[in-house]
């Protein structure tokens, strides 16, 4: 069944934030002199195509169409770096190997039903945003707003506020799609299979919202184009906005998160003691459990020197049980230790876990041990260490 929202005004309340379209005005422009461009996506697993029956079938695939579409003379790049069950605290790290080193050119950011609304993740979300808009391809950014379709919770609230800080345009599905849920426009059940997760139908609405954005700045483009408005009838990379004068504005949080590094068994930071590298190959980005560390006896360590003033541990929490559980210290502090517990109670399969272990630490390197507290002989596997992340604080 194909699921559309009546009425323009779901579209038009869809818009939460216009923000400056100097960028993305820009970007069109040059798609329209024909260049070849990159149009990126980073996020989570409604990103990532969840639920939807092949990844053409994806928002992010869709929305890529209607570029391909709507400039027929330019050359696109699709990239898609969205990871279910991941934050924009995950983001921090991963997004310059996963994204940005194919110097896009527009991206959307879609992590509002991943984080928590919480001071915490508006500093990574930050953290997040900065990073890609301060990227040397100068990306115009455009901010996705997912929701949980049977509540309309988000962290659309704290995200939002950031978006607005960078004066950048983001649509809402808070605001369009979960509405027209509340009215009857649509029913729950037409678009999603378990209140979060859009099906087919789901992914093709999303879309429509996002293109409905971005249709609207086309044509606003294309008006500046015509020769009586005596604009260029094309765009260059100057045409995208300085990012440097933006981005020299103090940042809404503390921003401890923007630059961060993961270390993982390629590091030669690393010292073991039981446990052993994980060398299998990875098969793409969303193959997460590779590159890491695993131990199955109590006792079983590993000490890895990251630098940071934050640190974070990534691990696989399991469907299968038994489980081992292991314990962090940072520069050897038993009292701070912080338990990581490799079991898993939901049931939709193993995920990547991500873990504060430290904040406001000194800067410099710290010594990051993650060490088996219980394991047991009937575990269904061993203990994974999929990385440790350091963040270092802005200059």
């Amino acid at each position: 069944m194909k699921c559309d929202i009546t009425g323009n005004v779901y579209y038009e309340n869809g818009i939460v934030n216009r923000g400056n379209l100097t960028r993305l005005s820009g970007i069109m422009k040059r798609a329209r002199a024909g260049e070849a461009l990159t149009i990126g996506f980073l996020g989570g697993s409604i990103t990532q195509g969840s639920l939807s029956a092949a990844p053409e079938r994806c928002y992010a695939y869709l929305v890529f169409e209607w570029w391909r579409s709507a400039f027929p003379e330019a050359q696109f790049t699709y990239i898609n770096a969205g990871i279910g069950a991941t934050d924009s605290q995950f983001g921090c790290a991963r997004v310059k190997e996963d994204l940005l080193c194919h110097n896009p050119d527009f991206v959307v950011i879609d992590f509002s039903v991943n984080d928590d609304c919480t001071e915490h993740f508006m500093e990574t979300y930050e953290g997040v945003i900065r990073r890609v808009y301060g990227w040397k391809s100068k990306p115009a950014v455009l901010l996705l707003h997912n929701v949980y379709y049977d509540t309309g919770a988000n962290a659309q609230l704290l995200h939002g506020r950031v978006g607005r800080y960078y004066e950048l345009p983001a649509v809402s599905m808070q605001s369009s799609i979960y509405p027209a849920l509340l009215s009857g426009a649509i029913e729950n059940k037409e678009i999603t299979p378990d209140n979060l997760h859009p099906n087919d139908a789901g992914h093709a609405l999303v879309a429509s919202v996002i293109t409905y954005f971005l249709a609207q700045v086309k044509k606003e483009t294309e008006a500046e184009c015509r020769p009586e408005a005596g604009a260029p009838a094309s765009g260059s990379a100057e045409d995208t906005g300085s990012c440097a004068a933006e981005l020299r504005k103090e940042p809404l949080t503390l921003n401890r998160y923007e630059h961060s590094t993961r270390y993982r068994n390629d590091c030669g930071c690393a010292q073991c003691s039981g446990f052993v590298p994980d060398d299998t190959p990875q098969h793409g980005i969303t193959d997460v459990f590779k590159n890491g560390w695993m131990a199955a006896e109590n006792g079983d360590s590993i000490t890895v020197e990251a630098e940071g003033t934050c640190i974070a541990v990534q691990y696989r929490k399991t469907v299968h049980h038994p489980a081992p559980k292991a314990e962090v210290l940072i520069d050897g502090d038993a009292d701070g230790a912080v338990l990581l517990d490799a079991a898993f109670e939901e049931d939709w399969g193993d995920k990547l876990a991500l873990v504060t272990a430290g904040e406001n630490l000194s800067a410099g390197t710290h010594r990051v041990t993650v060490r088996i507290a219980e394991a047991h002989a009937d575990d269904a596997l061993p203990f994974y260490l999929a990385s440790v992340i350091g963040s270092v604080p802005r200059e």
